[in-house]
């Protein structure tokens, strides 16, 4: 069985970015199938069925999740250079161009409004219900492949 891949973005060198990549060594120890990858969204982004990244939310207060419903909600970040292409540019570019199927964000306040071990329970909360509708909707995709109905 293949692991599912989570993809985590963030900045180490900018304090209120670099608690998702902090994160990582918890959640590797929690999840032993599940990868953690770095992502850099202006390098090659993936197309995965079931896309889930975990991001630095500066506005938030709690970890929550933000789903491709709301991904027309993300702020821009200014863009003065083509290396400002943020995640929320790249997400909404692929959604108008078809290329994004479901993504399902995770978002971390920064680490001035939110401890480490309170983030990591909240971030461990919502990937266990991630895998959970993620088993549950290959399930229900095996069984109509293989009885030919829809559930």
């Amino acid at each position: 069985m293949l692991k599912k891949t989570v993809y985590v973005l963030g900045n180490l060198g900018f304090e209120e970015d670099s608690l998702p990549l902090r994160l990582i060594p918890w959640l590797e120890k929690e999840f032993s199938d599940v990868s953690f990858r770095v992502l850099d969204p202006t390098e090659n982004f993936p197309e995965e069925e079931h896309l889930v990244l975990i991001d630095t939310a500066i506005n938030a207060d709690e970890v929550k999740i933000v789903k491709d419903a709301d991904i027309d909600k993300i702020q821009q970040s200014p863009s003065y250079s083509l290396h400002d292409f943020d995640l929320g540019t790249q997400l909404k570019l692929m959604k108008k161009i078809g290329r994004l199927k479901e993504v399902i964000i995770i978002c971390v306040p920064p680490p001035s409004k939110i401890s480490m071990e309170k983030a990591f329970e909240g971030v461990k909360k919502e990937i266990k219900k991630i895998l959970v509708k993620i088993s549950y909707s290959k399930l229900a995709m095996s069984a109509i492949a293989l009885f030919g109905f829809f559930i």
